[in-house]
This record gives structure tokens, C-alpha cells and sequence, in this order.
């Protein structure tokens, strides 16, 4: 029997739901048994590897995150930045609105603390950075695949972020190796990046 396309198409998005929950489920929990060593080292790896690159070292604004529960520590990244003289932007949650607003970080001790579920973000003094002015974007996720396509943690902040920015800001995302996985699951309003560094590699994806 053929289903109504309502019908149809609520369950193909069901489904794919379930299959990004399922992965972002499995991806956290591998990522969380990572030993502190582990992460550290590899974190370092891969600020180095982002740092060293020719679009990172050419950007002159950069939208920045901090890092979260057991993500990769991006702290050498802001005192790169910093160090060279960089704007550097870092998202604030806009509860009401769902959507990320950018503000300029200048010392990452006095400008942010914990804010929307805990995540380090601006302090209402900093000032706002218009999107349209970032040419450099490291993007959070849980898993990555080699075609550019990443998961995130199913707030969609950075689906309604990323259109926003120029066409020609350079996306990246750095991750743990474990977390590239084979092929993520992808809807039409989903972006992709331009490559993601892992402490063992960096994987571009084919325009």
C-alpha cells in the first residue's frame, strides 16, 4: 500500500531520527571512556594541526567554541588567536529565539562563563559580532563522515548559524578519530563542512 506523502515522508524523518540518536548515543559513549591522558594529547594534536593551517592563519575574524563536557580542549586555539591578534567570536544561546548570537571574546577568563545547559558562553558585556563578518568557523558535533556531513547534539543551533555566515568562511570541525564514522545521517537543510582534523589526520571533503 502506498502512503499518503505526509504519511510517507513523517516516516522517513522518523526514522532518520531515531538513527542520529542511536549514533550520537553510541559516538558520546565511546567519546566519554577516553581516558583524560588520551584527550589531552590528542587535543593538543589537533589545535596544532587547525592552527598550522593556511586558511586558519589567513582568517581575521574566527568563531570559536570552548569545549564541553568530554569534547577536545580548544583552549590553544583562543591564545593563537589571541597571540596573533585575531577577532575572535564565540556563540551565546538565544533561548527565546533558538538561535546562536556571536560576541567577541578577548580574554576567555574574564569574558564567558557557564551558560545554556552549562555550556561556557559571552557574559552580557561582550559585544555583539555580526555573522556576516566571520570568514573562519570551527563547527562542534558528535560525529563526522568524509564527505563533509556532521551530527550534532539535535538542538539545530548550527543549522540555523551557518547559512547565516559568508559562503566563503572556511568551516571546520576538529575531532577525536573515533568520532569520523562511515556515513551520517543527512537532511536537506543539512550543511556540510569543509574538513575535520583529528589528531591522527585531516579528511577535506570533495567539492
Amino acid at each position: 500500500m502506498t502512503l499518503p506523502l505526509k504519511q510517507a515522508t513523517g516516516g522517513v524523518y522518523s526514522d532518520m531520527r531515531n538513527a542520529k540518536r542511536t549514533l550520537r548515543a553510541r559516538i558520546l559513549s565511546a567519546r566519554d571512556r577516553l581516558p583524560e591522558e588520551v584527550r589531552s594529547e590528542a587535543s593538543r594534536a589537533i589545535a596544532s594541526a587547525l592552527a598550522a593551517r593556511p586558511d586558519f592563519q589567513a582568517a581575521r575574524t574566527l568563531l570559536l567554541t570552548l569545549p564541553f563536557g568530554s569534547e577536545w580542549n580548544t583552549s590553544p586555539l583562543f591564545h593563537v588567536a589571541f597571540s596573533h591578534g585575531k577577532a575572535v567570536a564565540v556563540p551565546r544561546v538565544d533561548v527565546a529565539q533558538r538561535m546562536l548570537e556571536l560576541c567577541a571574546v578577548t580574554d576567555v577568563e574574564r569574558d564567558v562563563a557557564p551558560g545554556y545547559r552549562g555550556i561556557r558562553e559571552p557574559l552580557p558585556h561582550c559585544n555583539r559580532i555580526d555573522p556576516s563578518t566571520v570568514d573562519w568557523v570551527l563547527v562542534p558535533g558528535v560525529a563526522f563522515d568524509a564527505e563533509g556531513n556532521r551530527l550534532g547534539y539535535g538542538g539545530g543551533f548550527y543549522d540555523r548559524l551557518l547559512p547565516l555566515l559568508p559562503l566563503t568562511a572556511a568551516k571546520l570541525a576538529g575531532a577525536f578519530d573515533l568520532q569520523v564514522v562511515d556515513r551520517i545521517p543527512t537532511a536537506v537543510h543539512d550543511l556540510p563542512i569543509d574538513a575535520i582534523v583529528t589528531e591522527m589526520r585531516t579528511i577535506s571533503r570533495q567539492r
